[in-house]
């Protein structure tokens, strides 16, 4: 029988809006060595943010480091690969230096080129085609801003690789990207799972610039020998192609069969639900749901969210002066439910489906003199409960589900207990909390040890993990409140507010209305 110290050891990289991760994990899912250190983000001006290409390389350098020094011989590592956020890229040129900086995934600059996307190609063949709905945070209308605003950057540009791309890059010397993150540029085809050309021919951008797309778990490279003296990852280690944070959370989850569903809880939320093949239905588009290929070969996933999640909670501690996570989710929980009737609309970047809207604004509403700091911070978090349904419900019927099933969760915000409990309650189903520490990291591992060959395939992987789960019910009474009060306020609330958040955009912003307004 090996020893413990022979049993291979696999990275897995979570480049994520909050912080960068790195993680060390067996095959079975047992944790190493972690470590973490916040991810730099740069506001310039109202609705624009960007990550520096340089700063990320040196972040992922810094946690990689840390774990390998743990390590009583890094050579056990076999592979890595990189999870990241979606519709961030960063643009190279021939030499493979970085000519801009990456333009952050929730960054609303490129409203014009959504615009444009839309008047010129059709919102309904965008999303037949790459199974997106029209906004701007995808690849091609960030790609579209530097074209149109940055000619000397784009003149210098030869390719654009993925923020988990960009990383990997680094590690191996060679660009891929996998089909999930190709799937959330605006321009792959998920059906034939390939660019898709007549869309890049009309927004005239070459096909050249986009990475060769595979699937997740593909072997891209080695671990080069300058990296390698960078991160103490060991020189000829695999380099496996990543993905996208949310679908390498649900491949660590196990969340690969029709009709599972995977709330994925960080800084934004991730509602997703497995699918086998993609869903045809326009109306799905036009509402705002957006459809990708999995991580797991073969899946596909339709998918609602919030963006600004976890962000609201430390957007509010924020404003209060970084108060502790401790004393305001104990001032909530001392608040009764539906917190005195103050509500909390989350909507502080975008909207989100079933209201795709780029010039969406957040709100409290139903305040008076009795509400205080805990009264608030409960209802951001019911607020985010009731998005999460909003967003949810509609889904079901189109995924061809009669009824909410059980929930799996993952990520940050799962931490937080109340939140957990006001949201079974608000969704009136169970939420199954999966004991999986850093599930992206660990989803980004899994195919790591595909790329090293250590897993022959997804299903041995998932057969390998071993993983426990606790499961938290509905409380039957807040949950009769909170389904009155979702029912008969909270869905109305977006349009009731649509159209002075709109007037408000355009004042303080500058932008000229688009189709959508």
């Amino acid at each position: 029988m090996a020893s413990q110290r022979d049993v291979p050891l696999l990275v897995g990289l979570d480049i994520g809006s909050t912080n960068v991760k790195a993680v060390v994990f067996t095959p079975e899912g047992t944790t190493v060595a972690s470590a973490s250190v916040p991810t730099v983000t740069h506001y310039p001006r109202p609705t624009w943010a960007h990550y520096r290409p340089d700063e990320l390389w040196t972040r992922a350098v810094e946690v990689l480091r840390r774990v390998t020094a743990t390590l009583d011989d890094p050579r056990r590592l076999a592979g890595v690969a990189v999870a990241s956020v979606a519709e961030a890229g960063v643009p190279l040129d021939r030499h493979g230096e970085p000519t801009y900086d990456a333009i952050a995934w929730f960054d609303r600059r490129t409203i014009p080129q959504r615009d444009w996307l839309g008047h010129e190609i059709g919102e309904e063949t965008l999303f037949d085609r790459t199974g997106l709905s029209l906004q701007p945070i995808w690849s091609l209308c960030k790609l579209l801003w530097i074209k149109q605003n940055e000619p000397d950057v784009w003149a210098r540009t030869v390719r654009w690789l993925n923020i988990a791309d960009f990383i990997a890059f680094k590690l191996s010397g060679e660009a891929a990207t996998d089909w999930s993150l190709a799937s959330r540029t605006l321009a792959f085809d998920i059906r034939k799972r390939d660019w898709a050309t007549d869309i890049l021919d009309a927004a005239a951008v070459p096909r050249a610039m986009l990475a060769p797309a595979v699937a997740s778990g593909t072997r891209i490279g080695s671990v080069g020998k300058k990296s390698a003296e960078e991160t103490g990852l060991p020189a000829g280690m695999a380099v496996a192609a990543g993905g996208h944070d949310h679908v390498c959370g649900a491949l660590a989850a196990g969340i690969v069969g029709p009709g599972q569903i995977l709330d994925s809880m960080g800084t934004a939320e991730a509602l997703f639900v497995a699918l086998d093949a993609p869903l045809a239905n326009p109306e799905l588009g036009r509402i705002g749901y957006t459809q990708g290929a999995h991580v797991a070969p073969g899946a596909y996933y339709v998918n609602g969210g919030i963006y600004t999640s976890g962000a609201s909670v430390e957007w509010f501690r924020s404003v209060l002066g970084e108060i502790d996570r401790e004393t305001l989710i104990r001032e909530a929980e001392a608040t009764p439910v539906g917190s005195l009737g103050s509500t909390f609309l989350p909507h502080l970047r975008l909207a989100n489906a079933p209201h795709p809207d780029a010039r969406a604004r957040a709100a409290f509403v139903g305040l008076t003199s009795d509400a205080n700091r805990g009264t608030l911070a409960r209802a951001i978090l019911e607020g985010l409960a009731y998005e999460g349904r909003a967003t949810l419900e509609p889904l079901l019927g189109y995924a061809g589900l009669a009824e909410m099933p059980a929930i799996s969760v993952i990520g940050g915000s799962a931490k937080n207990d109340l939140l957990v409990r006001i949201k079974a309650s608000v969704m009136k189903t169970t939420l199954r909390l999966l004991d999986v520490e850093e599930a992206t990291a660990f989803g980004a591992a899994i195919l790591g040890g595909l790329g090293a060959g250590i897993f022959r395939d997804v299903g041995h992987a998932l057969g390998t993990v071993r993983m426990r789960s606790e499961l938290v019910d509905p409380d039957p009474t807040a949950a009769a409140s909170y389904d009155a009060y979702f029912c008969d306020v909270y869905q109305h609330l977006y349009e009731a507010l649509r159209s002075s958040n709109h007037l408000i955009h355009r004042l303080s912003v500058g932008d000229a209305p688009g189709p959508n307004v």
